[in-house]
């Protein structure tokens, strides 16, 4: 199967989902076609990097580096058989829902041209608390970090407009090695992979600084 736009998803934000009480946008839906954009910074930005998308906590959500979520349909449909249910395309909160691409075997900074955007491949997925309580299952985050594959965040390089069915053509792609799941393994506890993503400069500056703090408390002092 050639790599395609399975569907593109947005949500506005609702209550009774987060775990706190507050309104979240993680309830994304099929629409015919989406508008992308650079959001511009996490703080004081747009938030999503899809027009008509919200992202309502954007302490840790939003901005350049996390414009537009993409999961495979085919990782939704794995968790389907484990979950003993149907996942909706948007199900982990997605804005593309893609067919026939490894999404989770892309590279960190490896391009995509979809529909007239092109967007750049920036950094795996860190599940929440909000995201547990989506899903409604026992374990969630920990079930969801020893699978690995997480989906992918995506800058937007060059804007444009991305409707279902657009085929995803992979551009350009870097020769470091560095996939989404190694950069996710990275912030999730393993020192090894978090020294060669620091040592790669792959990330973008924000996530570059966190993973620097998450590898200097995990590594003993000599």
């Amino acid at each position: 199967m050639d790599a395609r736009v399975r569907s593109v998803n947005v949500g506005r934000p609702r209550a009774g989902i987060e775990p706190r009480g507050r309104d979240t946008a993680i309830d994304k839906r099929p629409v015919a076609t989406v508008e992308v954009r650079d959001p511009g910074p996490r703080k004081g930005g747009l938030g999503s990097g899809v027009v008509g998308d919200d992202v309502v906590s954007r302490k840790h959500h939003g901005g350049s580096r996390q414009a537009v979520y993409a999961v495979a349909r085919e990782e939704l449909d794995w968790w389907g058989g484990e979950l003993g249910r149907d996942l909706a395309d948007g199900g982990f909160g997605e804005n593309l829902t893609t067919e026939g691409l490894d999404v989770d075997g892309a590279l960190i900074g490896e391009r995509w041209s979809v529909g007239s955007a092109v967007l750049e491949v920036a950094g795996p997925r860190i599940p929440c608390a909000t995201f547990a309580a989506w899903m409604g299952e026992r374990g969630w985050v920990r079930r969801f970090t020893e699978r690995g594959r997480t989906g992918a965040y995506l800058a937007v390089v060059e804007p444009g407009t991305i409707t279902g069915g657009d085929a995803v053509e992979v551009v350009s792609r870097p020769t470091h090695g560095i996939t989404v799941p190694d950069a996710f393994r990275a912030f999730t506890g393993d020192l090894e992979q978090a020294r060669r993503v620091l040592d790669a400069h792959v990330l973008g500056d924000v996530d570059h600084a966190d993973l620097e703090r998450r590898l200097a408390r995990r590594t003993p002092p000599s």
